[in-house]
């Protein structure tokens, strides 16, 4: 992707992907029927099964990774959160929120730097996006090696804050999984800051973080 609502298609196998939001959605002709109701094709069900083919394909080569299966119960609704990890935790953002997942690039430092959550710029495809530290952000550890540190991969997570994109490097990416409602609601609470609450999930304790309140502290660390 380069931008919040468009995709690059960098593999092969990526063609069999139908992507339909160029076609009849928000960068087509309008002519998606389900418009009415999503508004974006971002909120669409079938453009979020998009990306997580896509995210799939890209370089998530975890053994275990689990697919998401279609409900066969009608009455359930998900919502899909991007999996990732920082330090020793592990967080959940809504999709909605994320543009792209992309390979760690270099980062170049600013002079006179204006927070110290902004780490400088990164090149994502010959334009320069900030470049923020989310663990500075949340008040987290610096990363480390876990568990998985063998085989875990950074990337960088390119966010869609007010003003434009924003690039946040992590040290691990899970992937995209639709999370019950029901479960979401039942969230235990949480002092972590930016977070809506603590869900179980693989065995282990996740943040599910507040999109709203974290973008707005990207927007703050950007002026």
């Amino acid at each position: 992707m380069s931008g919040p609502a468009s995709y690059h298609v960098i593999h092969d196998e990526a063609q069999a992907i139908d992507d339909c939001w160029n076609r009849i959605g928000i960068h087509g002709d309008k002519s998606c029927p389900l418009l009415v109701e999503h508004i974006h094709c971002r909120n669409c069900a079938v453009y979020s099964a998009a990306a997580t083919r896509l995210l799939d394909r890209y370089a998530l080569q975890q053994d275990d990774r689990a697919r998401v299966q279609a409900p066969v119960d009608s009455d359930l609704v998900t919502r899909s959160l991007l999996m990732f990890r920082l330090g020793e935790e592990w967080l959940g953002l809504t999709t909605r929120s994320l543009v792209e997942v992309a390979p760690l690039q270099p980062i170049h430092s600013l002079p006179h730097q204006r927070s110290r959550a902004l780490l400088g710029v990164a090149n994502v495809r010959g334009a320069l996006v900030a470049c923020l530290s989310l663990a500075e952000l949340l008040d987290l550890e610096p990363g480390g090696i876990t568990a998985s540190g063998a085989r875990s991969q950074p990337r960088m997570l390119i966010v869609a804050a007010k003003g434009g994109a924003v690039v946040v490097p992590v040290d691990e990416v899970d992937g995209i999984h639709a999370i019950d409602e029901r479960i979401l609601a039942n969230a235990s609470p949480s002092a972590g800051k930016y977070t809506r609450g603590v869900l179980p999930y693989k065995g282990r304790s996740l943040r599910w973080l507040d999109e709203e309140q974290l973008l707005s502290a990207v927007t703050r660390s950007l002026s």
